[in-house]
């Protein structure tokens, strides 16, 4: 599984720039806030938490590069 940095510190930037909590990304998302704020922070790099990354570039529209 490819490493997800790049990815993390994007969807974090977004959720900054946007006020988005990472309680709401888990209310969203209907996950564990726990599990939400490990695989933003990196915690946990497993295939679960390469695919919410992924599902949040899509779902947000974050570009890959910035403009």
């Amino acid at each position: 599984m490819p490493d997800t940095v790049n990815g993390r510190q994007r969807v974090l930037a977004y959720m900054k720039e946007h006020d988005i909590s990472r309680a709401q990304l888990a209310t969203m998302y209907g996950m564990n806030k726990q599990d939400v704020s490990d695989y933003l922070s990196g915690r946990k790099r497993t295939p679960a938490a390469s695919r919410l990354i992924i599902t949040l570039i899509k779902d947000f529209g974050i570009p890959y590069e910035r403009k």
